[in-house]
């Protein structure tokens, strides 16, 4: 993998990483609990977001508004 294959795919990971945390804020999840989320490049250029260890109330959270319908545009 080259360095700007490395670059975009950082940049990917980090813009996902960024968007789960304000998702989390519009929650009301406290910011320290965004701070384990990570952004990973892998090996072979692979964008991904670790989100390491969280609390059980707030994957709590995340799966109840996941199971909220979403709102027509």
């Amino acid at each position: 993998m080259d360095m700007q294959m490395w670059r975009d795919s950082w940049g990917r990971a980090d813009n996902a990483s960024e968007s789960i945390r304000m998702a989390l804020a519009a929650l009301g999840v406290p910011e320290t609990v965004g701070n384990s989320l990570r952004p990973m490049v892998t090996h072979n250029g692979g964008a991904y977001v670790d989100f390491g260890k969280l609390p059980a109330d707030v994957v709590e959270q995340i799966a109840e508004a996941l199971r909220l319908p979403a709102a027509p545009f």
